[in-house]
C-alpha cells in the first residue's frame, strides 16, 4: 500500500452539483469523511465555522482549541487534522483555486483577506457577538443555495461567500502589530508573500529587500518591530514549514526534499532542520507516522 498522507482534490469531496464548490453542514460532512481527522492536505480553499464542539484543530503543526463560533480559513497546501471531543457541528465550505477567477477581475482578490495568508494565527478567528447572527444567517443562506438546482445558484453562492469574507475582514481591518505603521505593515505582508513564492531559491534578506525597494536594515528592523524576530528568521521559518509539509509524504526521500528546498546536500538540510525544530527530519517523520497509524 502506498505509504503517504492523503492530498485531497475538491473532486473527491464535492457534493454541490459543481466540482469547484462544496457547501455542507459540518456534522454530516464529517460523518461521510471520517478519515479527515488524520493529517492531510487539500488542493483547495477550506473553511469551517463551528457552532458546536470541543477538542483541537491542528493547522500546519500548530494546535488550536475548537470552540463554538470559531471560524477556520485554510489555503491550498496547508496540512491539518482534527481531534474532536464529543459532538461537533457547524458549516464547511470547500472551493477550488479557480472558483472566483471567472467572477472577479482581480485573480488575486482573495489575497486581500488576512485570513487567507496561510498564517495559522491569522486564519483562526473567534466571531464577535455583533457578527454572530448575521454570519450564521449567511451560512444558512449558503445551505439553501446548495440545495437549489438552478444554474445561477453558483453565482449567488459566490456573492454570499464574499459577503462573509468582507464582513469578517472589516472587523479585523484596523488590526496590525502595535507601533507598526500601515506602510510598514503592508511591506511586511508583501515580504511574506515574496517568501511564499521564492523560499526555495532566495534565502537572504538582502535579496527580498531589493525586491521591495528598501534596504536590508529597514527590512530587518521592520521584522523585529512587528514579529520580534529578524528577517532571516522569517525566511528560515517558512523553509522549515515547507520541509514539514513535505516530510508528511513518506514516499519522498529526505534527500529529494533537501533538493526541492534548495539545499546543497542532505547533511546541510538535516543540520538546518534540527536547528529550526530541535529534531531531525527522520525523527519528525517517525512522530508523524505514529500519528498516522494510531
Amino acid at each position: 500500500m502506498k505509504n503517504e498522507f492523503p492530498v485531497y482534490d475538491i473532486c473527491n469531496l464535492s457534493e454541490f452539483k459543481q466540482e469547484d464548490i462544496l457547501i455542507s453542514r459540518f456534522a454530516p460532512y464529517l460523518q461521510v469523511h471520517k478519515n479527515l481527522h488524520r493529517p492531510h492536505r487539500h488542493t483547495f480553499y477550506h473553511l469551517v465555522l463551528f457552532t458546536q464542539g470541543a477538542g483541537t484543530h491542528t493547522i500546519d503543526f500548530e494546535n488550536f482549541p475548537v470552540k463554538p463560533f470559531q471560524i477556520y480559513f485554510m489555503i491550498p497546501g496547508q496540512v491539518h487534522s482534527w481531534n474532536f471531543d464529543g459532538k461537533v457541528n457547524g458549516y464547511v465550505i470547500n472551493f477550488s483555486v479557480s472558483f472566483f477567477q471567472s467572477f472577479l477581475l482581480k485573480s488575486d482578490y482573495l489575497q486581500n483577506f488576512s485570513f487567507f495568508s496561510g498564517t495559522p494565527v491569522d486564519a483562526v478567528i473567534e466571531l464577535p457577538d455583533s457578527l454572530k447572527p448575521e454570519i450564521i444567517d449567511l451560512f444558512e443562506k449558503l445551505i439553501e443555495v446548495s440545495e437549489d438546482s438552478r444554474w445561477m445558484g453558483v453565482d449567488l453562492a459566490k456573492t454570499i461567500m464574499l459577503h462573509i469574507f468582507i464582513l469578517i475582514n472589516m472587523e479585523r481591518l484596523t488590526y496590525h502589530p502595535p507601533n507598526v505603521t500601515s506602510y510598514n505593515y503592508t511591506l511586511l505582508k508583501n515580504f511574506q508573500k515574496l517568501i511564499d513564492t521564492n523560499f526555495a531559491t532566495l534565502k537572504l534578506p538582502k535579496e527580498y529587500a531589493e525586491m521591495l525597494f528598501i534596504t536590508p536594515n529597514h527590512l530587518n528592523a521592520l521584522c523585529k518591530e512587528a514579529l520580534n524576530i529578524p528577517a532571516g528568521e522569517v525566511i528560515r521559518n517558512r523553509v522549515a514549514l515547507e520541509a514539514k509539509r513535505l516530510l508528511i509524504n513518506l514516499d519522498v526521500t529526505i534527500t529529494e526534499i533537501a533538493y526541492r528546498l534548495g539545499f546543497a546536500d542532505n547533511s546541510y538540510f538535516t543540520k538546518f532542520f534540527k536547528k529550526q525544530t530541535n529534531t531531525t527530519p527522520e525523527d519528525f517523520r517517525k512522530k508523524i507516522l505514529t500519528v498516522k497509524t494510531s
